[in-house]
């Protein structure tokens, strides 16, 4: 499968315009943003987005194709990818028939807190048809023994691509052993992806914004193949499924994800 980690070098005016072209200048731009500092970790829209991570976010969905898009958190990345779902859907729903995708042209979110979740309905009014927006509580948990964190539930599909960014560590519920990692020196430390592994089409695509620790926790618990790189400069994690196909339909959807 020709599967390359992207990277951009590109200038803030170049991905300016790059947003201009589909629709995206609203964000690109925003002025009087606040800065983020170093132990500000819960999302707020009056902080600076990233255009450099969410320029890549478009391109991996647009240039692999991606059709189906699970989404732990929520944010301008949401906006972003939604974006380029609906430019998908629109250019390739008609190939998608023969393939049997359950969710094509939608993006499945799920998040922690039901005030965001307010926030981002008004954001996403434009996108309504293809966004579907989940509030789950977020638990104290285990997995393998190990201390982590999970959603209490999980949207119903299977996704081509993952975008881990969520949930809110200081709004996780419970304890174990009395420990919670609602406190700025922990980490967040999902495991949900890890619980719905082996559901997973060979050619999925994960990208973890940050969050090295948890996406160390991933690749140290995943059972499956797969491939693994880290965007030093954008700060991405970014994994690959890269295995056989399952069978003709799964060999058919890789056919179309990576073709030209």
């Amino acid at each position: 499968m020709k599967f390359k980690t992207l990277k951009t070098n590109l200038s803030s005016s170049k991905i300016k315009q790059y947003f201009k072209k589909f629709g995206l200048e609203d964000i690109a731009n925003k002025k009087n943003f606040k800065k983020r500092h170093v132990n500000q970790m819960r999302d707020n829209f009056a902080f600076q987005p990233e255009l450099d991570e969410l320029y890549l976010l478009h391109r991996y969905i647009i240039l692999f194709k991606r059709m189906t898009v699970l989404e732990f958190g929520i944010g301008w990345s949401t906006i972003v990818m939604a974006n380029a779902i609906q430019y998908n859907k629109k250019k390739y729903f008609k190939n998608t028939k023969s393939l049997r995708m359950n969710n094509p042209g939608e993006i499945c979110c799920i998040d922690n807190s039901k005030s965001w979740i307010k926030q981002m309905r008004l954001k996403l009014k434009k996108y309504s048809k293809i966004v579907n927006l989940n509030y789950s509580e977020a638990y104290m948990d285990r997995f393998n023994g190990k201390i982590c964190t999970s959603f209490k539930k999980i949207p119903k599909i299977n996704p081509d691509f993952i975008y881990l960014d969520g949930p809110d560590q200081f709004n996780i519920k419970g304890k174990i052993n009395g420990f919670n990692i609602n406190q700025n020196d922990l980490m967040p430390m999902t495991s949900d992806i890890l619980k719905i592994e082996h559901f997973l089409k060979p050619g999925t695509i994960i990208i973890v914004d940050g969050r090295a620790s948890n996406s160390r926790f991933l690749k140290s618990n995943f059972q499956r193949k797969w491939k693994y790189s880290y965007n030093q400069k954008n700060d991405q994690h970014v994994f690959f499924l890269n295995e056989k196909p399952l069978g003709q339909l799964n060999k058919k959807q890789i056919k179309f994800y990576f073709n030209d």
